[in-house]
């Protein structure tokens, strides 16, 4: 069978004179993979002392979630709004089996992981020149009632960029439970009590 371009003309010998290039833009779904890590054990020859290679450090001890599918689920539920009972049915279409309260239980363990690098953030915000601050309502469950309250989200941002600022941007948040501003009157005394040291101190 002759190619297409050369029944166009009936010629046989053709040199290339350049391409066309066209582009498709496809999508590649997430993938799953088991990661096998090998402790070999040495005995030795002398004293027959046994010594194993150690496991990698993992976000969960003893857990079966590396940190890739650890920080998917969080930015999935977080980032993207994406319950945890959607993301079991999702994960089941590609035959891994997760269920809600397995992944609730990551995300408790990984909340306490998180706790150091969630203060260096905050004290990072509250301790800028310029601090802009807002609240917004949440919806709440309430555990055992089947019904929701409204919470409240704090919202603090440092971003000094209009003033010549070169530091980027950063935001950090506090809950409550209600509007009393418990988190925000932390926020806010954590503030005074900076200010004040400046002053002391002489600080610019």
């Amino acid at each position: 069978m002759q190619p297409a371009h050369a029944r166009v003309c009936g010629g046989s010998d053709f040199l290339r004179a350049g391409e066309t290039v066209s582009e498709v833009l496809d999508y590649v779904p997430a993938s799953f993979r088991v990661v096998r890590h090998i402790q070999p054990r040495f005995t030795c020859k002398d004293c027959d002392t046994q010594v194993r290679v150690e496991m990698p450090s993992l976000p969960i001890e003893r857990g079966k979630p590396g940190p890739g599918l650890v920080a998917h689920v969080l930015i999935a539920k977080y980032c993207d709004h994406l319950p945890l009972y959607r993301q079991s049915e999702i994960y089941a279409r590609e035959g891994v089996d997760l269920s809600r309260s397995t992944m609730a239980d990551w995300i408790g363990k990984a909340s306490t992981l998180l706790e150091p690098l969630l203060v260096k953030l905050r004290d990072h915000v509250l301790v800028g020149h310029r601090l802009h601050g807002d609240d917004t309502p949440v919806p709440v469950l309430e555990p055992g009632k089947g019904t929701t309250r409204t919470g409240r989200l704090w919202t603090y941002v440092r971003d000094g960029r209009p003033h010549g600022d070169t530091i980027p941007p950063v935001v950090c948040y506090f809950f409550s439970p209600d509007r009393r501003g418990t988190a925000s009157q932390a926020a806010s005394g954590h503030v005074l009590r900076r200010a004040a040291c400046r002053r002391l101190c002489r600080l610019p």
